[in-house]
């Protein structure tokens, strides 16, 4: 039996690194195309920081 190489599974590239936040009730976290979900946090600054670690980026200071 013949198969088309288009037909077979090809290894896709890993999701693009897009972050944002999201806040539940008094908690903010960060989370990722990727599936990557950081901790709650009280503080948005924190969740960001989270984010940024996430994706290699230095810290900024404040």
């Amino acid at each position: 039996m013949h198969q088309d190489p288009s037909d077979s599974p090809v290894d896709s590239p890993a999701p693009a690194h897009r972050t944002t936040t999201v806040e539940r009730g008094s908690f903010c976290l960060a989370r990722c195309a990727c599936g990557w979900s950081g901790p709650a946090r009280r503080a948005r600054d924190r969740a960001r920081a989270d984010a940024r670690e996430h994706l290699g980026e230095p810290e900024q200071d404040g």
